[in-house]
């Protein structure tokens, strides 16, 4: 019986073990480089840069650094261990339907980051963006069917307070990026509107891929990425060709401060970055919910405001870091909710299994009661 045990066994290890391994190389992904993204964000409009549309080209228009998989996967043999038979493939106009809608509201959502990173100080920033995390559990609890527990409403209220606490911004921090008042309020509410954008975009995402696409692939979530990336690029060129600054890039090249190569590889490393971030979020969606892929990727937000004080030199006053202390403070609630409810459930697998062993190994009980 130990032989023949022994064997589910290890290959449910190795599965629990390979998923770990998975989960960390997606929040790896996401949390660097999402730092490194923003920060390279920052810094093109640091240097002078302008244009709003390329802010948002370079979040979407990496995917073609992905499309390389397609020739790696058609390569090598087709693994089909973890598609459900039962389940039909979703017709071409439905997976239509799911990468435009995705493709509008992901663009609508990198362009009000764009627009926060231009007038706001890259702290203020990333605190203010720590709101996704509200936004997104509100849509999940409607799109997603999940339930709050008190830590999680705890978490919300800390950094819906912590949000709350960035208009009260003392008047050296708000003119520390050279722009008016009123930049940094047209600032503050298209960083907020980018968190609902995006909170929204996480749960439709969660949603497409329980009810729709319903295959715990690879091949799955790069078609996700590549094909959503593309319809918001392609959002993004109109926008920027309808808008005219197209006519401006060349100038907007001229004039950056660290001169024309270092304005190519800044936009090029950012774009880069953003998409493998993208295909991190995916993956951590695609293992778990939106909701723990969003928590993820506010990790940074203890980490980004330290680094925007020793590379661009913000100022960390009081105000600033009681909100930086009550979003960490949010984010430990929201994981110390994760860990609660893993446990438990874990508790009650390997008592509900422990159970099942012993009436299937053991029926001499039976007899003797």
């Amino acid at each position: 019986m130990e032989d023949s045990s022994f064997g589910p066994t290890r290959n449910k290890s190795q599965r629990r073990n390979y998923r770990w391994l998975l989960l960390s190389l997606y929040a790896m992904l996401v949390i660097s480089c999402q730092t490194i993204a923003t920060i390279l964000g920052r810094l093109y409009y640091e240097k002078h840069g302008k244009s709003k549309w390329i802010g948002t080209l370079v979040q979407v228009g990496g995917f073609p650094i992905l499309l390389p998989y397609y020739c790696i996967s058609s390569s090598t043999p087709k693994d089909n261990h973890n598609i459900n038979v039962l389940h039909s493939e979703p017709s071409t106009l439905m997976l239509a339907i799911i990468y435009v809608t995705l493709g509008i509201v992901e663009s609508l959502a990198c362009y009000f980051d764009s627009m926060g990173l231009a007038y706001l100080p890259l702290s203020t920033f990333a605190l203010v963006t720590s709101s996704r995390l509200v936004f997104n559990a509100f849509f999940s609890f409607f799109l997603n069917s999940m339930k709050f527990t008190p830590y999680i409403l705890n978490s919300l209220v800390l950094l819906t307070i912590s949000t709350t606490l960035t208009a009260f911004q003392p008047e050296s921090a708000l003119f520390s990026t050279g722009n008016p008042r009123r930049h940094y309020v047209v600032g503050v509410i298209a960083t907020i509107a980018g968190s609902v954008a995006y909170g929204f975009y996480l749960s439709l995402i969660q949603l497409a891929f329980v009810k729709v696409l319903k295959r715990n692939t690879m091949r799955v979530l790069i078609d996700v990425t590549i094909y959503g990336s593309f319809i918001s690029t392609c959002i993004t060129l109109v926008g920027l060709f309808g808008s005219g600054e197209w006519s401006k890039l060349h100038e907007d090249m001229e004039e950056y401060e660290m001169g024309k190569a270092s304005y190519l590889l800044t936009l090029a490393f950012t774009a880069i970055n953003w998409q493998l971030f993208h295909v991190g979020c995916l993956g951590l969606i695609f293992e778990v919910s939106s909701l723990f892929s969003n928590a993820i990727s506010v990790l940074n937000v203890p980490l980004v405001p330290i680094l925007a004080v020793l590379i661009f030199h913000d100022k960390m006053h009081g105000i600033k870091a009681v909100t930086l202390a009550l979003a960490i403070w949010g984010i430990v609630s929201y994981f110390y909710h994760t860990f609660v409810y893993h446990h438990d459930r874990n508790s009650n697998t390997i008592s509900r299994n422990s159970a099942d062993h012993l009436l299937k190994s053991s029926p001499l009980e039976e007899n003797n009661a």
